[in-house]
């Protein structure tokens, strides 16, 4: 298989080629995420805090998607950077043959477990139907989501990382138009409301996946066919599987903690619902460049393995921190200074006003934590350290964050607040322990790289 790609990924390459891109189309993604909330807290409130509900759950499903999509980022470095091209092809056909058929599979099970998330959750009357009615069409086409996570990983990987910001951007524009035709544009009419935005939102990914997919064969990125996976590589997969489900683990449990912690916020009262979606919204601005500079560390440090060079991937790895964690205070900063204002696009209720003041200080210290969790989280899975990520997560998540969150927000009336500065606590905590366990080196010999072994 013959290789060419347009950025060669070494120690050298300076963070922010791959940052940059990725800064605009997580920034641009994040805007698609949150035009639905945006454009809805002017059709009706109830509908916000409901999609708020629903986008919790969806969320979880991104998650167990990037089960294989994770496995994906971290064989694919790897083995670009030992320059092992002959298995490329095999390992992209197998993500994306597996992460389709996980994808409809699980899309099936979301929709028919729809009343149960309900209740678990404890969703009021006034939002129960608009969260089904969204878990319905956008869980169903979730598996357009399995399949274009795992797409962006290959061509993240091989860096191509402009792609995933023009077909964000493009999809940005075809859901917003879409929300408007539903929402107040000549399809007002039909009167779908939720249901609309919902239609917008999958239509907006399928065209992204065909996108990609187009790209990945202009590019001759490489090749996708059945032949490839005869005969099946069960070795491959398991391998990518024991990559995969202790990071989508350390996922899954934190958006299990969080949603148990919404299940608390529902309680509270549908204004410390509606504080909570719209600061969550303003706070996935906050964390974007430390996010894109994770990913690209990640990406880096896993060529760096993959080569033999790692101690050139531990000390870029604190060459990220210095860039990204000033950056990311700062963010946090302005967001709580301004949110006073920036809260008035969404609401002009006094009382969610004032919850989500104080929602955003505490979100000052959650940034600070997680900013040191994903950069050295990240970079832990990409040099093979996938365990210890998880055993931290699940017990600092549950073990911290859930009984701070519980007692300072429920049992000593805090509300609201009290549930983020008990996430402030576990991200704060966890992310000194995975920085610790990356400075003592314990992640060395962890390669997933094997020369000598046979993996068909």
């Amino acid at each position: 298989m013959e290789k060419n790609r347009t950025t060669v990924i070494d120690e050298k390459t300076p963070l922010m080629v791959l940052a940059g891109p990725m800064f605009l189309e997580l920034l641009l993604n994040t805007m698609l995420q949150n035009v639905d909330t945006v454009m809805l807290s002017h059709y009706d409130e109830y509908a916000v805090g409901a999609v708020g509900n629903a986008n919790t759950i969806m969320f979880m499903m991104i998650i167990l998607f990037n089960i294989i999509a994770t496995a994906t980022s971290v064989v694919v470095a790897q083995y670009l950077g030992a320059k092992m091209y002959d298995r490329m092809n095999m390992i992209y056909t197998l993500s994306i043959v597996v992460n389709l058929t996980f994808g409809i599979i699980l899309s099936a099970v979301f929709c028919a477990a729809n009343p149960f998330i309900m209740n678990f959750l404890h969703v009021s009357p006034e939002m129960r139907s608009f969260s089904m009615t969204y878990i319905y069409i956008v869980g169903g086409g979730g598996f357009l989501m399995a399949v274009s996570n795992v797409m962006l990983q290959i061509l993240r990987c091989n860096g191509y990382t402009k792609i995933g910001m023009r077909v964000t951007f493009s999809i940005n524009i075809i859901n917003i138009i879409g929300n408007y035709l539903f929402l107040y544009g000549p399809l007002k009419y039909l009167n779908m409301g939720v249901a609309g935005v919902a239609i917008s939102t999958v239509v907006a990914r399928f065209l992204a996946v065909i996108s990609l997919i187009v790209f990945f064969y202009i590019t001759k990125t490489g090749r996708i066919s059945l032949r490839y996976l005869n005969p099946f590589p069960f070795k491959l997969l398991m391998k990518m599987i024991k990559i995969g489900l202790p990071s989508a683990g350390e996922n899954l449990t934190y958006n299990l903690y969080q949603t148990t912690l919404l299940s608390f916020v529902n309680a509270m009262g549908n204004d410390a619902v509606n504080a909570r979606a719209y600061c969550n919204t303003l706070i996935s601005f906050a964390m974007i460049f430390s996010n894109a500079a994770a990913m690209s560390t990640q990406i880096i440090t896993g060529h760096l393995v993959g080569a033999g060079k790692n101690e050139e991937a531990y000390k870029r790895v604190f060459r990220t921190l210095r860039t990204s964690m000033p950056i990311t205070i700062t963010l946090a900063c302005i967001n709580a200074i301004l949110c006073r204002y920036t809260l008035h696009i969404f609401t002009d209720n006094p009382n969610i006003i004032s919850l989500g003041q104080m929602i955003m200080i505490a979100d000052i210290f959650v940034e600070t934590g997680r900013c040191l969790n994903m950069t050295f989280v990240s970079s832990l899975k990409a040099a093979g350290a996938y365990i210890f990520p998880f055993i931290a997560g699940v017990l600092c998540n549950w073990g911290l964050g859930l009984t701070t969150g519980y007692f300072v927000g429920v049992v000593l009336s805090v509300g609201v607040a009290g549930i983020f500065m008990g996430t402030a606590t576990d991200e704060c905590i966890r992310g000194l322990i995975v920085m610790y366990y990356w400075y003592r080196k314990k992640w060395l010999g962890k390669s997933v790289i094997d020369r000598s072994d046979v993996l068909m």
